[in-house]
Formats: C-alpha cells, structure tokens, sequence
C-alpha cells in the first residue's frame, strides 16, 4: 500500500482515511481525491496538511456533517469527524462494503470489517446494513453508478432492498440525482446498469415520464413498445461511441446525448392518435417530448447549456427523417440540406447520430438506406458546408447602406440571411452575384 504512503498526510493516532480512495488504490487506480475521518478536531488536522501558501481550506456542509476539505498538489482532502465511537462504527454505517474500509495512518494497516475486500476481488457492489438506502436514498442510484464505473455488478440481496426501498428516492435533492445520474451515462456500458435499474423499478421512480412508455405500442414501423424501442436505440446509440464509427464524440457530449436518445419520445404518450383506418400516429411528438424533458431538467438541475442541447435534439429529433423522405421523392435541394445544416448548427452531427441510432432501435429491416443517408450528411457537414462557412460573408450590412440606400432594419438581418444561404448552397460564390440577389430580393 505504499500508494497511500502520502507525506503530506500526518501519520497520528485515530486518524484514517477511509472510502473510496482505498478501494481505487486496490484496483490499481490513482485516487485525487481523499476521504479522512478523524476522532478529534477536522480543522486542526486539516491545518497540519496544509502547511504550504498554496495550500487552501475550504469549510463544507452544515454544523452536524460539517467537512473541512484543503486542496493541496492537486489533490482534494475532505476531513471529517469519525461518525461513532470507533472507526468500526463509521465504517457499518456507510453505504457499500467496497467504501467501507479504513487505513489507520498511524499503524499504516487496512481495516476491513464488512467484507469488502472480497468483494473487490469478486466485483461485487454489496450494501452494509439493511437500512443503507433508508438512511440517505441516493446510494439507491450511486449502486449502479459504481457498478457502471467499476463494472461490478449488484449482489441478490441489494437488488431486491432497491427494489423495496425505490419509492424513497423521490426524497433526494436533483442535483444529487443529476450528478450520479449523468456519472452512469459517462461510462461505456451504461445501457446495461439503466437496464438493470429498469427492471428494479428505480428508473421509474427517478423518472415517471419514462413508466409511461412501458405497453405504449407503436406503428408498423415500429417492432417495439416505446420504452423498449428507447432502451434499444439508447444502445445502438452507446455502441455507436464506444466503436467510435461514424462521428467521434467529446466526453462532455456523449452523456448529454444518451440522456437526450432516452426521453425523445416521452411525448408519444401524448401524442398518440389512432385514425379511421386503424393507423397509428404521433404527430407532434417531439415538441411534447421536449416540453415533457425540459421540465425534467429543471427538476434535476441540468445547466442552462445542457438544458438546451438536450431540447434542441428532442425538438429536432424527427427532421433528418423528413430530410430522407425528401430525398427519397426527389425533392431535396442543395438549399434545403443547407438550410438544415444552419438550423442545427455545432449540433448537426451530434443529431444525425441520434437519428441514426433512433432508426436502429425501430428495428426495421430497411433501416440502412437511411442510416447510409444519415453518415453522408455528417459527411457533407465537415467537408462541405464548414469549410464554406468559414469563408467571409459575400456583403454586409453596410452594403446595404452604402450600395442600396436602405436605413438599418430588421430587413437587414432577412436580406443578408438569404444572400448567406445562397452562398453557403453554393448558389452564389461572388461579391457581384451577391449584389444582384439583393437586387431581386428588394424587386429592384
């Protein structure tokens, strides 16, 4: 264990560290960040770590969990008081036996009284005690979180105290919730353990939206109910990145987008109309999905800019069906792809691959002249359109002044949003064909 041998780290008597830490330094991990449980004053022990004028002592929580945490080299100390009479005590009531062993820094031994050092070595996520998730119901999804980040899975009898306790999650704080939430869909085998909290009930308990698309059947495009239609592209939509075929997507992005893949059709629910004829429709879907979603990420405390990336790809979610549909009848133009490509943005391929794994969780056998359509627009968007993009405007605002006498307006913006698509379309390349286009667009 001479990863732990820290110098910056008093060696005194009932001191420990304890957590998380200890558990990655067994898996071979480098931990930043350090749990310390202490039987004495935290503030005076976090003094003695942070000796150096770099050094800085935060104080966190509230007077009966009151955490004082020193940033030093990097590394995060959050020093607390033990909780109990001996570290014993602490160690029973914490949540999982893989985080629920010390180091004693004065002895520089392991104390591992709940097991958990075996279950390290079997993979095993084991709760402490029956009452773990009564005590504070967010370990009910940090299970699977830790499972995800480990690939460990969820012993028998903590599976069914998940299902038993589920309902009492509703109890926790949201951005407690977002941030184990978003920490699963970081890691590359999150459709296995939303599954799993699927099948517990949780994932229903956290999201009801999602319990709504559980028997809500489909047309005869679709093979699936809605729910196990999403869970399915949700997949097609992880391997996508894991493969990293296609599009390579940032670590930032790619949670964003499982989270966006698994509420897109929430508002089908809503939407559901069946005709005269017996058919299925959802029109309108996504608008009602993205509404049904925005209200979601205010209640987990999503950012202002994760709130509008994940509305802008539900919203948006049905147009590169449209866009093939359009090329399949011989109608799409050159304009119409640009004009698409303008609407979405830095956002175009992150939606095409949302499109292309939504076709894939349809499981339609006819499905890959569409996700063909769907890679040479991704294509066409770096090779085409961005590099003409960032060529210079053809005329600006002050052509409008100068050359057509025009007083500044709002038909300003109208005018040159429409020469820009022309240029972008390639309909016009020079200065002189820009000016003729103005021309006709003032009847001139």
């Amino acid at each position: 264990m001479r990863e732990l041998n820290l110098k910056i780290i008093p060696k005194i008597q009932g001191a420990y560290i304890v957590g998380g830490s200890i558990r990655d330094i067994i898996l071979g991990r480098t931990p930043f960040d350090y749990d310390i449980a202490v039987f004495g004053n935290p503030e005076k022990f976090a003094k003695k770590i942070a000796v150096k004028k770099s050094d800085h002592i935060i104080k966190l929580g509230k007077n009966d969990q009151k955490i004082i945490r020193v940033i030093s080299d990097n590394k995060i100390f959050d020093i607390s008081s033990a909780n109990g009479n001996t570290i014993e005590d602490d160690l029973f009531k914490r949540d999982f036996t893989i985080n629920a062993m010390a180091y004693a820094l004065s002895s520089e031994k392991i104390i591992d009284c709940t097991g958990g050092m075996k279950d390290i070595a079997d993979k095993k996520i084991r709760m402490v005690s029956d009452t773990a998730f009564e005590k504070d119901p967010v370990r009910l999804i940090r299970a699977y979180r830790i499972g995800a980040s480990l690939d460990f899975e969820i012993d028998t009898n903590t599976v069914s105290a998940i299902k038993k306790n589920a309902k009492f999650i509703k109890n926790s704080a949201g951005e407690r919730i977002r941030s184990e939430f978003l920490r699963i869909l970081q890691t590359s085998k999150s459709h296995h353990y939303i599954s799993q909290m699927a099948d517990t009930g949780l994932l229903f308990a956290i999201f009801p939206e999602l319990g709504k698309l559980k028997g809500c059947l489909q047309n005869r495009f679709h093979q699936y109910d809605v729910f196990e239609h999403t869970m399915k592209a949700f997949y097609h939509l992880e391997n996508i990145f894991n493969n990293k075929i296609i599009h390579r997507v940032d670590k930032k992005t790619a949670p964003l987008l499982k989270f966006a893949i698994l509420f897109h059709d929430t508002g089908k629910p809503l939407a559901k109309k069946v005709d005269s004829e017996g058919n299925v429709h959802f029109y309108g879907h996504s608008k009602k999905g993205a509404e049904i979603t925005k209200k979601i990420s205010f209640r987990i405390k999503l950012s202002t800019k994760e709130k509008y990336f994940i509305d802008f790809i539900i919203r948006n979610h049905v147009d590169p069906l449209h866009l093939f549909i359009a090329k399949s009848r011989g109608t799409l133009t050159n304009k119409g792809t640009t004009r698409f490509f303008i609407k979405c943005g830095d956002n175009t391929p992150y939606l095409l691959l949302h499109s292309i794994a939504d076709m894939k969780g349809k499981g339609d056998k006819n499905k890959e002249e569409f996700i063909e359509f769907a890679k040479n627009m991704i294509s066409k968007y770096f090779s085409d359109f961005i590099p003409r993009k960032k060529n210079p405007a053809l005329i600006t605002g002050n052509d409008l002044i100068n050359k057509f006498g025009l007083p500044p307006s709002s038909l300003f913006k109208i005018i040159i949003s429409e020469v820009e698509e022309a240029r972008l379309s390639n309909q016009i390349n020079t200065r002189q064909e820009a000016l003729l286009l103005v021309k006709k667009i003032l009847n001139l």
